[in-house]
C-alpha cells in the first residue's frame, strides 16, 4: 500500500546519528542522501524518508501519528530502543515490552518529536 514514509526534521545530521543507529539494530544500513539532501533507509521492502521541510517552516511531529518498524526478534526491539535512546531518542508509552497479541514492542520519540515503535510480529 505505500511506497514510503517521509517525515520532517530541523536538524538532519542529529536525525542521521539517531537514525542510523536505530536502523542498524534492525538489521538495516545507514541512510544514504539524495539530491535533495534527504537521507533515505531501506530496509526489508520499505523506506523511511528524512528531510527538512520544503515549505521552509519549522519541522513538527505529527499529533497521533506513530511510524511502526518490523523487527525479527525480541532482541532486535530492545537494541532498537537502546540505539534510540543513546542517540537522543525518548522513552515514551510503557516499556518495552509483550502485547496480548504476542508482539514484542517499544516506543520511541526521535530527536525531533517523531513517534515510532519497533514491534515483532504477533504470535495469537
Amino acid at each position: 500500500m505505500f511506497t514510503h514514509v517521509m517525515i520532517g526534521s530541523n536538524d538532519l545530521a542529529r536525525a542521521r546519528l539517531f537514525y542510523d543507529a536505530t536502523f542498524a539494530a534492525l538489521g538495516g544500513g545507514p541512510g544514504a542522501t539524495d539530491a535533495r539532501g534527504r537521507l533515505i533507509y531501506a530496509h526489508a521492502g520499505g523506506r523511511l524518508m528524512v528531510t527538512t521541510p520544503i515549505d521552509g517552516d519549522p519541522a513538527t511531529a505529527a499529533n497521533g501519528g506513530t511510524i511502526g518498524l518490523a523487527a525479527a526478534s525480541r532482541n532486535q526491539v530492545l537494541a532498537w530502543h537502546r540505539a534510540g535512546i543513546a542517540q537522543g531518542g525518548t522513552a515514551i508509552e510503557s516499556p518495552p515490552s509483550e502485547r496480548p497479541n504476542g508482539a514484542f514492542v517499544a516506543y520511541l520519540r526521535d530527536p525531533d518529536g517523531n513517534k515510532l515503535t519497533a514491534r515483532t510480529a504477533a504470535t495469537r
